[in-house]
């Protein structure tokens, strides 16, 4: 059995749980998925650390083939961020186009230095010591919620308008201006760039805005192509060429494509569907955004179960797992900072639901792009207790990530509760 073929049987295990899961659990989707890929995984580790089980060692051999870094920031991602781009209202998204813009570009850099410098004197605090330039790379790799997650519970949660769109805007975008934040660091830490502002803007820069101009260009290129085509099959392929062919090129080109595919999902799912739909009538564009929701949710399955899946190829040991624990209220922390101190301001200039700050704390979710981070890091580039560095950053990233979707997906439902009332009795 090769990669390919695990991939196909987790697909089906995926959509396996994900229906048994409407009759028994009743959890969230992605929640249960993930869920189930935690317990999976621990069989596996039970399997092959206490037992020595042929097959589950077989099993996690094929997993340590999956570059997992491909697989999801050179493939799944483009595919992902344009599903839930065609979703957001673009309308709602320029109500809130500063809070999303400060969320988006303070927040995200404030959480990622926060982070690294409370981790980095906690590690050393704790006989654990972990260069600063690390310490940065975790906490940018970390702090940018993963649209993936929060979009799926977010919107079957039926949270307010206002927090829904500033947590879909903020997590569509900051995913983007997260990993050109990431790349840059990296490209500090590992490929010998200088660490002085004018190299690392530029770097940032042109990674971030060459990402949305060429956004910009595949969309108008692509509304063109749309609105023109009176072939329903064609319109949904063109649409599909966009998160393959165009993420790969911007991939290539070495701009972001993250940004890219959030730029043109967001002007293709207001602009083009509404055009396409006055022209050729309202059939086609259902049955292009039928297509892509389905798309969005059968990907998002399969990408948390290979996700748990990674986790059986690391050496685990209690010291990192520990590490991970206490990373937990470190990146909360750092979210409730980052995110509370705009709305300083913010409430100065217009009235917001005093749940806000809680629930975007709270549904700042972690997940399948954290990890993917994280596993792009190098191994044999720093050890530590005779642990690899890309060990160490993987463990505590899924220990943060497996709290953030199960612990707190699971508890923000009585936080938008509670704000959906307000709201009611504010109306009356």
């Amino acid at each position: 059995m090769n990669a390919w073929y695990l991939i196909c049987f987790l697909s089906a295990l995926a959509i396996f749980i994900a229906f048994t899961n409407q009759f028994i659990l009743k959890m969230q989707t992605t929640i249960a998925i993930t869920t189930g890929s935690v317990v999976i995984s621990l069989l596996l580790i039970i399997a092959v650390k206490m037992l020595g089980d042929e097959n589950a060692l077989f099993i996690t051999q094929i997993v340590s083939d999956i570059d997992f870094n491909k697989l999801l920031l050179e493939g799944m991602l483009g595919f992902l961020l344009f599903a839930g781009a065609l979703e957001i209202d673009l309308a709602a998204l320029k109500r809130q186009r500063w809070e999303i813009t400060v969320l988006v570009l303070f927040s995200t850099l404030a959480s990622t230095f926060l982070i690294g410098y409370m981790s980095y004197y906690l590690f050393a605090l704790l006989n654990f010591p972990i260069p600063l330039i690390y310490c940065l790379l975790f906490g940018a790799l970390i702090s940018p919620n993963d649209p993936i997650a929060v979009l799926a519970i977010i919107k079957q949660m039926g949270a307010p308008e206002g927090i829904s769109i500033q947590i879909e805007g903020e997590s569509l975008f900051n995913d983007g201006v997260g990993l050109v934040i990431f790349t840059t660091i990296f490209s500090v830490a590992f490929y010998g760039t200088e660490a002085n502002f004018q190299d690392v803007a530029e770097l940032f820069l042109v990674d971030a805005i060459g990402g949305i101009l060429f956004g910009l260009v595949i969309a108008a290129v692509g509304h063109i192509v749309i609105i023109n085509c009176k072939d329903m099959n064609i319109r949904l392929l063109v649409t599909l060429t966009i998160p393959s062919a165009g993420f790969a090129l911007a991939n290539i080109w070495e701009i972001s494509g993250a940004l890219a595919m959030v730029t043109s999902g967001i002007l293709l799912g207001n602009i083009t569907r509404a055009k396409a739909s006055e022209r050729n009538g309202p059939d086609g564009t259902r049955y292009v955004k039928d297509f892509w929701h389905a798309t969005d949710s059968f990907l998002n399955a399969l990408l948390f179960l290979i996700i748990g899946m990674l986790i059986v190829t690391i050496p685990l040991t209690w010291e990192v797992i520990g590490l991970g624990i206490i990373m937990v209220p470190v990146v909360l922390f750092a979210r409730f900072v980052s995110v509370g101190s705009p709305y300083l301001v913010f409430r100065r200039f217009r009235e917001y639901d005093k749940h806000s700050v809680k629930i975007l704390t709270w549904g700042g979710l972690r997940g399948g792009l954290a990890l993917a981070m994280a596993a792009a890091i190098p191994t044999n580039q720093f050890n530590i207790e005779g642990l690899d560095l890309h060990d160490i950053m993987v463990v505590i990233t899924y220990v943060v990530v497996i709290f953030s979707i199960i612990i707190q997906g699971l508890t923000i439902s009585p936080m938008i509760q509670s704000s959906l009332k307000a709201a009611k009795e504010k109306n009356k």
